[in-house]
């Protein structure tokens, strides 16, 4: 878990570098493959007949075919008043469009804030938050809530989804560094997103799933790291989520369903990894043709540091199980 650790650590600083600098040259018609990302998440918007992709760092790109894209545009306006501080870390980014808006689901983090530590983890003030636009293309800036969710629990990867019930909820991950074992929570949004609801409610446990692994004291036990959940659901009508965590050193995605169509699951973890291995932190978009695409990260160490590239692959949703095809090449 020591490596993990410091993969979190790295990847803060590379974020911190990434989303902060508003003076990034903006480059045209770059090529997929050649754009450092972290969890790439695209949005297809019917308005403008765009692609746009976000994701740690905070930075936007855009493409109207997927495979030539300009960028990076800084998007993220936050508050520098706020327990954020003036330059806080931006992970994750998500973009969702919800009733004729555009809202921006991100994790930030200030540094400079520490909550406590445990087992020997500093931890510092991280949470979830939403920003909001007009366009697709930002600016985002904050809503009316100071806060989502507690300011003593360190929250990352919140992503939206609108349950049977009609309510929006962020569904997000709860640290493994400070409870030891990494959960999927959901918490009930406000009717516009400008806030939170109530208190979130587990949904599962990093351990539960039969896929990952790490060795704690010399034991193989499933691992400790939930991460990127995103919802989905079949053309069947089945509720499905992929998640990512690790096999030993092995960056992985899985698939978890609900047996009750709903959050309240209960959930149930698929045996196999969804994805091919060092792939994860995955998201689901249409093309404007109709094509189902699962947006990824690559994740591979080159020279002693972790090199993180977008891909696409192709998603069959026509049954109970999504299923991934091939590499999608645009």
């Amino acid at each position: 878990m020591k490596r993990l650790f410091n993969f979190c650590i790295l990847l803060a600083v590379c974020a911190c570098v990434m989303g902060q600098g508003r003076n990034n040259r903006v480059r045209t018609n770059i090529p997929l493959d050649s754009i450092v990302l972290s969890d790439p998440c695209i949005l297809a918007d019917q308005a403008t007949m765009m692609y746009y992709m976000t994701g740690t760092g905070g930075k936007l790109w855009k493409s109207k075919d997927l495979k030539l894209w300009s960028g990076p545009y800084t998007v993220a306006e936050t508050d520098p008043t706020s327990w954020m501080g003036p330059r806080p870390m931006i992970w994750a980014a998500e973009l969702h469009q919800y009733q004729g808006k555009y809202y921006y689901f991100a994790t930030f983090t200030n540094r400079d804030v520490k909550i406590g530590t445990y087992r020997g983890n500093e931890i510092e003030r991280r949470a979830c938050h939403v920003l909001v636009s007009d366009k697709a293309e930002g600016p985002y800036r904050p809503m009316k809530d100071k806060t989502y969710l507690p300011a003593e629990k360190p929250t990352l990867d919140g992503t939206l989804w609108v349950d049977t019930d009609g309510k929006p909820y962020m569904v997000y991950c709860y640290e493994w560094l400070q409870n030891w074992d990494g959960t999927i929570e959901k918490i009930e949004l406000k009717h516009d997103l400008s806030g939170s609801v109530g208190e979130g409610q587990l949904l599962f446990r990093a351990s539960e799933s039969p896929w990952s692994k790490e060795k704690v004291d010399g034991k193989i036990v499933p691992n400790r790291v939930t991460d990127g959940p995103y919802l989905f659901r079949t053309q069947t009508g089945r509720l499905g989520m992929i998640w990512t965590s690790w096999i030993y050193d092995v960056y992985t995605q899985g698939v978890v369903y609900s047996e009750s169509g709903t959050l309240d699951g209960p959930w149930i973890q698929e045996k196999e990894p969804i994805t091919p291995p060092n792939f994860g932190h995955g998201m689901l978009f249409r093309t404007f043709d109709g094509k189902l695409l699962m947006s990824v990260h690559s994740h591979k160490s080159i020279n002693g540091r972790y090199h993180r590239v977008p891909h696409l692959f192709v998603v069959d949703d026509s049954g109970d199980q999504i299923k991934i095809g091939e590499e999608y090449r645009p």
